[in-house]
């Protein structure tokens, strides 16, 4: 994969789903046949969030570092940035959102899963972990947690490790991704970062050796076949 698709700057490696949403185009046979064994099993299977580009994903990193967007602690209570250090500032927004040019989503490979069936009357997808660990996506849950490795992915945030979120909606597809990672150049996403408009720049640049250890290859150990 080639550094401009890796860091969400072309799209040249997605395909577009019926809904609009884009995912890697190889990665589209084995999701289809994960989505019909869903729906065997009576799930309406979703992507809420496929590929995101590096534009979108500076938005959302820009807008919660300004204070734009709500940002959250580690138990999804709000923070009041204004009584936080900088540095303290960049671990909360990492923790729950990837640095631009390194989000997993940029590859095509990453996507977050939900039924829309299975949403209260009028309720909207929050994408907490209590959804889908006590709430309405439980058995929807337990349903991937069982099923998700026979087709290729995984979830890389499984668990809390001391740096990204536990993120159970979350699934890679392994082959690719895990190929993506690899091939991931942090000297080419500090350039990237410094070039462009990315809030804490001077911070993140300095931090980007922490970053990459503690919040891009820290995950969870594919376990599949």
């Amino acid at each position: 994969m080639i550094i401009e698709q890796l860091t969400g700057q072309v799209t040249s490696h997605l395909s577009e789903l019926k809904n609009g949403i884009l995912i890697h185009s190889s990665v589209i046979r084995d999701f289809s046949a994960l989505q019909k064994a869903a729906k065997q099993a009576n799930f309406n299977l979703q992507i809420a969030s496929g590929f995101r580009s590096f534009a979108r994903q500076s938005l959302i990193w820009n807008n919660k570092y300004s204070g734009k967007s709500e940002l959250l602690d580690k138990l999804e209570h709000p923070i009041d940035i204004s009584t936080i250090s900088e540095l303290e500032k960049l671990l909360a927004i990492l923790h729950w959102s990837a640095l631009p040019g390194t989000s997993r989503h940029h590859w095509g490979t990453d996507f977050d899963l939900y039924d829309p069936d299975l949403l209260p009357e009028n309720g909207k997808l929050q994408l907490k972990v209590s959804e889908y660990t006590k709430d309405y996506f439980l058995e929807f849950n337990d349903w991937l947690t069982a099923n998700i490795n026979n087709y290729g992915f995984y979830r890389p945030y499984q668990t809390y490790n001391n740096g990204v979120a536990s993120e159970p909606w979350h699934i890679s597809y392994f082959p690719i991704a895990n190929k993506a990672l690899k091939q991931l150049d942090l000297d080419h996403v500090h350039h990237l970062i410094d070039k462009n408009n990315i809030l804490g720049k001077s911070l993140i640049c300095e931090q980007l050796p922490m970053i990459y250890e503690r919040f891009i290859s820290n995950i969870n150990i594919y376990n599949g076949v």
